[in-house]
């Protein structure tokens, strides 16, 4: 890649970081994953071809990475057909510490040419959106907001929002915020955010978690429950 842009390995690195927030590494694991997912939905391949296809020549590494950066497993990824629980609605309170922890506010904003129906809002460790979040927030459409006791640490808010109408293959037409670094600590009340929605460009990554999708978000709890319910269980 470095090659490809005419620059030295360490000058290009150092400009994608500038650019995007993120390594060529971090950021080629993340496509890589993204891809898997779109296999997994769109084609026949087993879990073990596709792992091949995106790069990986261990397929238990591909599935602890997947599971850990998606949230479920390639199989169960499958078999839900991307579909996965949302986010519980209120923060976890079976931590020691809670309620003692600042509340991050803020307003979220959106452009003159799109309305959001449906933005989830989550605090993550870097500027991409894999693994649960620490903390976050569903907001139906923009306005304000607040995400409760969130624990030390430096953390980025990432917003990913769908608008009424947008189907489930649009991800080109999904808009984002990442604002960061956040920096809380225990006592010290954290600064009221504006966060501004754009539009997704290339210089994004994939939001890897699942419950990010746009085929996720744009669909009601209703609608979900109705896919777990046809869902056969094993006893």
């Amino acid at each position: 890649m470095a090659r490809t842009a005419m620059f030295s390995k360490f000058h290009f690195s150092r400009m994608f970081l500038r650019v995007t927030g993120i390594s060529p590494r971090r950021f080629l694991s993340a496509l890589r994953l993204q891809e898997a997912k779109r296999l997994l939905l769109t084609s026949s391949l087993t879990v073990a071809d596709i792992s091949h296809v995106v790069g990986y020549n261990s397929i238990g590494t591909f599935s602890s990475r997947f599971r850990l950066s998606v949230g479920v497993s390639p199989t169960t990824y499958r078999k839900n057909c991307g579909y996965v629980a949302p986010l519980e609605d209120h923060p976890r309170t079976d931590w020691q510490g809670f309620g003692r922890y600042p509340v991050l506010r803020g307003t979220l904003h959106h452009p003159p040419e799109f309305l959001p129906s449906r933005v989830v809002m989550g605090l993550f460790p870097d500027r991409i959106a894999q693994g649960l979040p620490v903390r976050h927030a569903t907001l139906d459409g923009a306005g304000e907001f607040a995400i409760a006791d969130v624990p030390d640490g430096t953390w980025y808010l990432i917003a990913r929002a769908v608008g009424a109408g947008i189907g489930i293959d649009a991800d080109h037409d999904a808009y984002v915020s990442v604002s960061g670094p956040i920096k809380v600590t225990e006592g010290r009340p954290v600064r009221s955010l504006d966060v501004w929605l754009r539009r997704k460009s290339i210089f994004d990554p994939p939001a890897l978690l699942a419950q990010l999708d746009e085929a996720m978000v744009a669909i009601s709890t209703v609608a979900y429950r109705a896919i777990a319910e046809t869902t056969p269980t094993v006893a």
